[in-house]
């Protein structure tokens, strides 16, 4: 990986200049292409510090900005943005190989929404309106649905009760209990 730096409005040290190198180094573990390229700007405007990262390689083209009062922390601040984006990046593909595998993404990590700054919304809504039955009528039924789930009016306790189907081919069942 290419990485080259900018120096603007200020002349950096050699221990800058060494400690930028050593930590943008860490961001080859995330490329695999020995082609990339990682344009490091580092400037000084007035009191602030400013870092501007562009990293272009075969499939990724991202960047990051990150301002301070000190260049080192700077450069700490925009190398995590980088790591941050390059981390989702993989992960997003992750997720592709395994859907194109036929493999189901259950869940969404705490990680993934703090990352992406937005909240999941709901996209539909179905009206239901559950069927009295035994649980062993659900089970039946649920059997030979091709749902994961469930809700049904428990004919003996008149309550709403959800079955569903667990990883080992039993069943569970849901009942509020009120």
């Amino acid at each position: 990986m290419n990485i080259s730096f900018t120096f603007k409005n200020f002349e950096p040290s050699d221990h800058l200049k060494g400690y930028a190198q050593k930590r943008f180094e860490k961001v080859s573990k995330f490329v695999s292409d020995s082609e990339a390229d990682l344009q490091v700007n580092l400037l000084v405007d007035k009191f602030r510090h400013k870092a501007d990262v562009i990293l272009n390689a075969d499939n990724i083209h991202l960047s990051a900005y990150e301002d301070s009062e000190d260049m080192y922390s700077t450069i700490d601040m925009v190398l995590d943005k980088v790591e941050a984006q390059l981390r989702r990046m993989r992960e997003k593909e992750k997720g592709r190989n395994k859907k194109a595998r036929g493999v189901k993404a259950s869940f969404i990590s705490y990680e993934d929404l703090a990352g992406a700054d937005k909240r999941p919304t709901i996209v539909g809504t179905d009206s239901y309106e559950p069927k009295p039955m035994s649980v062993d009528e659900a089970a039946m039924q649920l059997d030979s649905m091709d749902n994961d789930f469930l809700v049904f009016l428990n004919a003996e306790t008149d309550g709403v009760n959800v079955i569903y189907k667990r990883k080992n081919g039993d069943f569970g069942l849901i009942d509020p209990g009120y």
